[in-house]
């Protein structure tokens, strides 16, 4: 287990689509750990892959909820329903954040860490990120689909 380096805009590994996971290795599993090592270190509620250097369709999110630790591969939206408009940050590109449309549900289908396909519906916050990290996987950041992007300063924080 280990805390990886999270990568930073404009580094061009995140314009970059992520490869399918064809093989669940050690290195795999390892992988999914320390992202989610380095995802709550940084006190983040999603990392992808590419976040951390890594052109693999993998994907964890934590946001507080009954679900815990999602930890995906191979992440695909099977399902929408409705819409949120909300402000998006990204461990990727920091001091910004952006008012972004995204569906209120989504169910999305992957494969756990030992290859067993499942299922995660969710709504709110856990719907936004699952769209906002599955995005990572196909080089698109917040910054691309926000209708509005803002620096971050203590006064819009103290707001949200």
């Amino acid at each position: 287990m280990a805390i990886r380096l999270i990568v930073k805009e404009p580094d061009e590994v995140l314009h970059k689509k992520a490869k399918e996971v064809t093989k669940i290795t050690p290195n795999v599993q390892k992988l999914m750990t320390d992202m989610a090592e380095t995802m709550y270190d940084a006190d983040g509620v999603g990392l992808a892959a590419p976040q951390v250097g890594i052109l693999k369709r993998i994907i964890v999110i934590d946001v507080g909820d009954e679900n815990g630790l999602i930890a995906m591969i191979n992440p695909e939206i099977i399902e929408r329903e409705g819409e949120q408009l909300g402000a998006e940050g990204c461990l990727s590109i920091p001091g910004l954040n952006g008012n972004v449309r995204r569906a209120m549900t989504v169910t999305v289908k992957g494969m756990n860490r030992d290859g067993e396909e499942f299922t995660v519906t969710g709504s709110g916050l856990l719907a936004r990120a699952f769209q906002h990290e599955i995005d990572h996987l196909d080089g698109i950041l917040f910054t691309d689909v926000a209708d509005k992007v803002y620096e971050l300063t203590r006064e819009s924080a103290a707001k949200e």
